[in-house]
């Protein structure tokens, strides 16, 4: 069996790194019957009934995620409830930190310009009590801001109840899902079944922005046989996504009272030369002969996001600098190095078309996002092993579909080779005011990942 390497990392003691190869992280694992001793459908059926038994501590559980904020910087409140829950049921729990400057030189690093220190993210450890494989389940603590508040119909922090869904930040994405991965645990042992593998619970931080929790943590040597990302897709596999990366373009002007406006420069005005010209790019990269076949399904998969504009402090001013941020995708495949050559391409040589932008050269940086997008196999095992979950309780197979997001599950596949798939809740309005996840595919997703615990894991 592949137990993960249990490593510390404790205020500022030194810790070792190592970052391990797949084949290194992954020896083939003595293989143990599936479930042993019991038959599937019989051991499925307990951990289901588990499941509804706990149905309103699960819901009490996720509510209270959900009304603790855990905006960038500011998780440690939601990540101390998660360490007590997992301490309350006799999980081993690690509280570990990020240390960026070991990360950079690891596929899958983006570079931040805030810090991560005193941030806490938790590991659960259930170790198993036989020769079964083990399995990671990971999800994310970290949510975007609620801003404006006053679009909101519900409270983004009350954890309303209403016709069957939960409202709140984070309730979606991706909240729920943990609530789903720990419930999940749970009910497994409260049906009175022992796993034989060894269980990771992971709840990351910076999953919105960069993706250097989970990265820390599986460099660190929390890893796995497998892993599940309950990411709310809708109860469907997640079967590629595009590369997403985040540009920064400071435009300087020429600064006056509003009298002379007529005669300053206003940064605003060139900036929108130059994220016009992106869009351009935007459109060519969403030609049909140029889209990566494992998105072609969709129909705008390479999305350019305007998201911030900062620039000026007084309304009769005409401001001095203008700082707009984009987040840009791309495909799989593509390296990221190439498409911030491309980006700078793009950006000088519509400054160069200007007079005042060909004297005065934007700066184009890239801090945050440096994801590659992924195509996953979804042959592996643990693909199958959540489809048969699935279909026993659904009745039929899961749908797969790519999505023009990006999910953490590209680290996992790219940067350590450890098979796992993406599945998860019903959710909408993410990112947006009103968001919100389907409570009754919320215990199909809990139920399906009890399921997938014992089949993968096997019985001790």
């Amino acid at each position: 069996m592949t137990r993960p390497l249990m490593r510390r990392n404790v205020g500022s003691e030194s810790v070792s790194f190592v970052a391990r190869g797949p084949q290194s992280t992954h020896p083939a694992p003595r293989r143990c019957p599936m479930i042993g001793w019991m038959k599937p459908e019989e051991a499925r059926a307990r951990c289901w009934a588990a499941v509804d038994a706990r149905w309103e501590d699960e819901l009490e559980f996720l509510c209270q995620l959900v009304r603790r904020p855990s905006l960038r910087g500011q998780t440690n409140l939601v990540q101390r409830h998660i360490a007590e829950r997992l301490r309350a049921h006799g999980l081993e729990v690690h509280e570990v930190g990020i240390d960026a400057g070991r990360l950079h030189r690891l596929r899958g690093f983006s570079p931040v310009d805030w810090s991560y220190a005193g941030l806490l993210e938790v590991v659960g450890v259930r170790r198993g009590r036989g020769c079964g494989r083990s399995l990671v389940l990971n999800g994310h603590v970290d949510v975007v801001s609620p801003e404006p508040v006053g679009h909101w119909s519900h409270d983004p922090w009350g954890a309303e109840i209403c016709e069957g869904r939960m409202y709140g930040r984070g309730a979606g994405d991706m909240k729920a899902g943990i609530a789903a991965m720990v419930a999940a645990l749970e009910a497994v042992e409260a049906s009175g079944l022992e796993l034989a593998g060894d269980v990771v619970l992971q709840t990351v931080i910076d999953e919105e922005c960069s993706g250097n929790g989970t990265l820390a943590l599986l460099a660190e040597g929390w890893r796995g046989d497998a892993a599940v990302v309950p990411e709310p897709m809708g109860l469907t596999l997640v079967s590629a996504h595009p590369g997403v990366l985040w540009c920064r373009i400071e435009v300087s002007g020429r600064g006056a009272h509003a009298q002379s406006a007529s005669t300053a420069v206003n940064p605003i005005d060139k900036a929108y030369l130059l994220v016009g010209a992106l869009r351009q790019l935007e459109a060519e990269w969403n030609r049909p002969d140029r889209l990566h076949p494992a998105l072609a399904s969709l129909e705008h998969p390479i999305n350019f996001n305007l998201g911030t504009i900062h620039c000026g402090d007084w309304p009769s001013t005409s401001p001095e600098l203008c700082v707009a941020e984009m987040r840009l995708a791309f495909q799989p495949g593509e390296e990221v190095g190439w498409v911030q050559q491309t980006v700078r391409e793009r950006v000088a040589a519509a400054a160069d078309a200007d007079a005042w932008l060909r004297q005065h050269p934007p700066r184009v940086s890239f801090v945050g996002f440096h994801a590659e997008g992924c195509a996953y196999d979804l042959d592996t095992e643990i693909a199958g092993v959540v489809r048969s979950n699935h279909q026993a309780l659904v009745g039929r197979p899961p749908d797969v579909r790519p999505i023009a997001a990006t999910v953490d599950n590209r680290l996992f596949e790219l940067t350590f080779g450890i098979p796992n798939i993406c599945y998860g809740p019903v959710a909408g309005q993410l990112h947006a005011p009103d968001e919100w996840v389907d409570l009754e595919s919320l215990r199909t997703t809990t139920k399906v990942l009890a399921g997938t615990l014992v089949e993968w894991c096997g019985l001790a």
